[in-house]
């Protein structure tokens, strides 16, 4: 329906894109007050025009390679602005560990787009590992309804590093293996 009313308003689906970067914004806000429940029931909202903007593209037939950029841009904008929310509380309360946590798992969340976007230049696909950004806001908005952010974000930080170095294993296979390159 909700679908369905957009495309029949003719929202832009990059206008939808940054909508949801937008609310996004909004629960990074609440996770940096300590508003979990909140920041989980706003990232919710958010995550509803993150898998609409894409169908809409489609049934508007707006697809277009910089759509396709936009979203992956404004992806890495919502996770960030997540994970600075999460920065600032740590901080606030004196959790350098957990400051450090977060910080670390920012980077392997950015290394693991970046390893499979770079990886995808030299190599067909390279989709292994198990931390993409649906399981990474699987994981944010069960920790923010179950007040175990700490928790998850260990999670998040294991299995990101797990990932990049499965992708960067993997793309050296693929560029050295002769049964892999047939």
């Amino acid at each position: 329906a909700i679908i369905a009313l957009c495309v029949r308003l003719r929202i832009h689906p990059n206008v939808l894109t940054f909508t949801g970067v937008l609310i996004n914004v909004a629960a990074a806000w609440a996770l940096a007050l300590g508003h979990f429940v909140t920041a989980g029931v706003i990232m919710t909202l958010a995550n509803i025009f993150d898998f609409i903007d894409g169908k809409v593209a489609g049934e508007l037939e707006l697809s277009s390679d910089f759509g396709g950029f936009w979203d992956s841009v404004m992806d890495r904008f919502s996770d960030i602005s997540l994970f600075v929310g999460l920065t600032y509380l740590y901080s606030t309360l004196g959790r350098t560990d957990y400051v450090m946590v977060t910080a670390l798992a920012t980077m392997f969340t950015i290394l693991t787009s970046y390893t499979r976007a770079r990886a995808e230049s030299v190599v067909a696909k390279c989709k292994v590992g198990f931390m993409e950004r649906p399981e990474r806001i699987v994981l944010f908005m069960i920790g923010a309804f179950t007040n175990r952010m700490a928790a998850v974000l260990w999670v998040i930080l294991v299995l990101s590093v797990a990932t990049v170095f499965a992708r960067i294993y993997y793309t050296w296979r693929a560029l050295n293996d002769p049964e892999m390159q047939s």
